[in-house]
Order: structure tokens, then sequence, then C-alpha cells
């Protein structure tokens, strides 16, 4: 599991430019069950994307289509993590991901 920081590198006006095209970024990966939640910070100088992958470099392939970091208007960081305690309803998302 991986928890992807993205950081604005510029105004929030041309964040707000490329948003329809992020938005179907997003779209593309929950569809494929590799986003499980997203969102922005606040206050709004990213996002945070919690995902599941089977490696980071998996992570960075998908990243790496990101509208907001094609046109250099952001940059990300990835935590890799392994969950040990979760609620049942996680437990089970986790579960039949790795099956």
């Amino acid at each position: 599991m991986f928890i992807i920081n993205i950081t604005y590198k510029a105004p929030v006006q041309a964040i707000d430019n490329h948003m329809e095209a992020h938005v179907a970024f997003l779209e593309k990966y929950y569809q494929l069950g590799k986003f499980i939640a997203s969102g922005r910070k606040e206050p709004r100088t990213g996002g945070i994307i919690l995902a599941m992958a089977e490696s980071k470099k998996e992570i960075e392939t998908i990243m790496a289509e990101d509208p907001f970091f094609t046109n250099n208007l952001s940059e990300f960081s990835i935590i890799e993590f392994k969950p040990t305690k979760a609620v049942k309803a996680f437990t089970a998302m986790l579960d039949n991901y790795h099956s």
C-alpha cells in the first residue's frame, strides 16, 4: 500500500485549469483498482492519494501520467507501508487485492 503526497508547485488557478484532466486521471486508476481514496490537503497545497500496487516503481509509472505532474504543476513523494491493523471492511479490501 502506498501514500502519495502531492505538493503543488504552481498557483491554485493553474491547478484549477488542469483539474478536469487530473480528475480523469484519478478515475482511470480508480477503475483499475489502484486508487483507494484521494483528496485535497487543507490548506490547499496539494493532495493525498491512497493507492495499492505491486511496487513503488508501478506507482511512479502511474504518477508520471498525472496532468499536474506532466504540466510541471506539482511534485510527489511516495511512502510505502504495510498495514498491520485496520477496520474489517478495509482488511477485506486488502485481502481481495492480494488474492
